[in-house]
């Protein structure tokens, strides 16, 4: 890929990240040195109980690119992700995981969209089951699988993997999106679509590549009750704004 003009913001967010995430933010200075006109790395500290912070301040002097914030308690990786949209400054707002599931040689795939006009590109595990390398336990697709569906049945009927963590906003209106935003945890990813297709922004579904971290921070009762909370806030949300 050529150098693009833009300078690119990647938020991401990092609960107990201290064993994975020096590899990651070396991986990401080396790809995108060159590719774009330049680039920040915004890692939100989301209460991590391990030595996370100290990774990522010792790592400042390596990439001195990374912004890093971070408090006390875990509030949840959308409350993470909206803290990082809010510090950021680029042209282009990419959100990744800590652990780079989805390599970042995958940006090319959703910037030939961005490219084309749309204002909002998420990868997607749901389009093409090929591009999945390494495979969730079955328990895992199962609930995936699930949620995508009352989703659909829901809120959103177009899209097939809302939860991918590997999403790409224009810049400006990443940051308004993100500005309206309420969800804390992971169904964050709902309400950012929901917000933008209420919006009427052009937004584009892409199949990624994808491999399963088997150290996942998703907590599968816990966090499935908290989701499903999500879901009635946001759709209490959407059914307000119609009696309106």
């Amino acid at each position: 890929m050529d150098q693009r003009k833009e300078f690119i913001s990647i938020i991401i967010p990092a609960y107990n990240e201290s064993a994975r995430i020096l590899p990651s933010l070396r991986r990401l200075g080396e790809y995108l040195h060159g590719h774009f006109r330049g680039f920040e790395l915004i890692v939100v500290n989301d209460g991590s109980s391990d030595n996370t912070e100290d990774v990522v301040v010792r790592a400042k002097k390596e990439l001195p690119s990374i912004h890093y914030s971070g408090y006390k308690e875990n509030k949840g990786k959308g409350y993470a992700i909206r803290q990082g949209v809010a510090l950021s400054t680029g042209d282009i707002i990419l959100v990744s995981d800590a652990d780079l599931s989805t390599p970042i040689e995958e940006v090319e795939k959703l910037l030939a969209h961005y490219d084309n006009g749309y204002s909002v590109v998420i990868g997607s595990r749901g389009l093409d089951a090929r591009s999945i390398v390494v495979r969730q336990p079955w328990w895992r697709e199962f609930m995936g699988k699930t949620f995508n569906w009352i989703v659909r049945m829901l809120l959103l009927k177009g899209f097939k993997d809302t939860q991918c963590g590997f999403k790409l906003f224009n810049g400006n209106i990443g940051r308004e999106l993100f500005r309206e935003t309420t969800v804390d945890r992971f169904a964050y990813d709902v309400e950012i679509l929901y917000l933008a297709v209420k919006a009427g922004y052009a937004i584009k579904e892409v199949p990624v590549k994808w491999l399963n971290s088997p150290d996942s921070k998703v907590r599968p009762l816990r966090d499935s009750f908290q989701m499903a909370k999500d879901l009635v806030r946001i759709r209490s949300r959407k059914n307000g704004l119609r009696r309106r």
